[in-house]
Parts: C-alpha cells; sequence; structure tokens
C-alpha cells in the first residue's frame, strides 16, 4: 500500500516521502496514529513546504552530530566503581553510568547512543563506541577503577 507520511518515521521515511509498506501495518499503525496518509495531489502540496522546511531541521542536526562525535572522540571516562581483589565488578557498568559521565564532563550524549555489548564487569580500560546516527560513530576510553582505588594510581604517568 502507498502512504505519504505525515511524519519522520525511524527507519522508514521522512515527512513528505511515498513510501510501500504491507496493508496491515499501514491499517494498524501508521493510519490510526495520523503518522500516514492516502497520497493525493493535494496532500502532497500541502506537505511540500513543511518537507523543504524539515530536509532543512535534519540538515542542521546532523551538522551538530557530526560535530559532537569530532569532540568526544578519544574522550576518557573514568568511572569508580565497588570491585574484589582480581579486578570484578560487584555489580556491572551501564549505559547509563558512562553517558552521565560523558555529559558531567560537558558533552551532549544521550543515554541511548552508548552502546556497549554487553555490560562493563571489569576494572580496567574499555573501547566503547557511541552510535550519534545510523551511520555516525564515535570510540571512547571508558576506565573502570575501583572504588578504593584513586585514579593517580591507575594513571600514575598523567598529573592531576
Amino acid at each position: 500500500m502507498k502512504l505519504l507520511l505525515c511524519e519522520d518515521v525511524e527507519k522508514l521515511g521522512y515527512l513528505g516521502d511515498i513510501i510501500e509498506v504491507k496493508n496491515g501495518y499501514a491499517r494498524n499503525y501508521l493510519l490510526p496514529q495520523g503518522l500516514a496518509m492516502v497520497p493525493s495531489e493535494t496532500n502532497i502540496k500541502s506537505l511540500a513546504e513543511e518537507k523543504g522546511q524539515r530536509a532543512e531541521q535534519r540538515k542542521l542536526a546532523r551538522t551538530q552530530l557530526e560535530k559532537a562525535a569530532q569532540a568526544v572522540e578519544g574522550a576518557e571516562a573514568v568511572i569508580a566503581a565497588k570491585a574484589n581483589e582480581q579486578g570484578h565488578l560487584f555489580g556491572s557498568v551501564n549505559e547509563k553510568q558512562i553517558a552521565d559521565n560523558l555529559r558531567a564532563q560537558g558533552f551532549d550524549i544521550a543515554d541511548r547512543m552508548v552502546y556497549l555489548g554487553e555490560h562493563i564487569k571489569e576494572v580496567g580500560t574499555h573501547e566503547v563506541t557511541l552510535k550519534l546516527a545510523a551511520d555516525l560513530t564515535a570510540t571512547i576510553k571508558v576506565v573502570v577503577v575501583s572504588q578504593d582505588e584513586t585514579v593517580e594510581s591507575i594513571n600514575p604517568d598523567k598529573e592531576g
């Protein structure tokens, strides 16, 4: 079934796009939610101006995301957690803790942007990927230290 999108729908299209979807998806989700309508000349013309404005907004947002990716690339988040003598954490470090640490450093990172295959459960340095957009990523270092230790004992070469 062909539909005209009234809103941006993730992984489907943007406002003003004419898309082809299965009948059930259209009838049960897109049409009742007001996310799409049946395309007609009148509907297409009414959304044309707003489509251009949204394209500009997406372009600006993409530029901001690229700047954010460059700024955060190579950043380091130091997180203290309870651990035993062998370096195993009592619990784990998750996406929210990492995002909170980065926001405290001044980076504009949402929790959903932090991608961990699985939660961090060991003391040490870990590479973590930030997924800012579908095709835009950045890599940061997450240093997990035991709450009993200080950052200087982990990084003696850095002066603080």
